[in-house]
């Protein structure tokens, strides 16, 4: 019995990703150690990783470098990212109201 590789290239390195190894976000293939954010070069999980134009951030990152200086919004000036947007905003109002 013979195991074959994946055909899969890592974004981040450009090399074929073995299927123990392969790691999936946003459609895109990565090796697990490739996986890590482009600020800090922190390793990223499932959980703590955002991403912009194909960039990969861990969360603090993410919010450090688009929500402080107000290009959060004005890079996700979409119809559906202004409405999802604005949810967050009366959700975060809503539970700050019920505090």
């Amino acid at each position: 019995m013979s195991f074959s590789g994946t055909q899969d290239k890592c974004k981040a390195c450009e090399k074929t990703v073995h299927f123990i190894d392969l790691l999936t976000a946003d459609g895109v293939v990565y090796h697990k150690t490739c996986f890590k954010c482009s600020h800090c070069g922190g390793t990223l999980t499932m959980c703590n990783y955002s991403s912009m134009d194909g960039v990969l951030y861990c969360k603090p990152h993410f919010e450090q470098l688009f929500k402080e200086t107000g290009s959060f919004s004005k890079k996700f000036h979409t119809q559906q990212n202004s409405k999802q947007g604005l949810t967050d905003v009366l959700w975060y109002t809503r539970q700050m109201c019920c505090m």
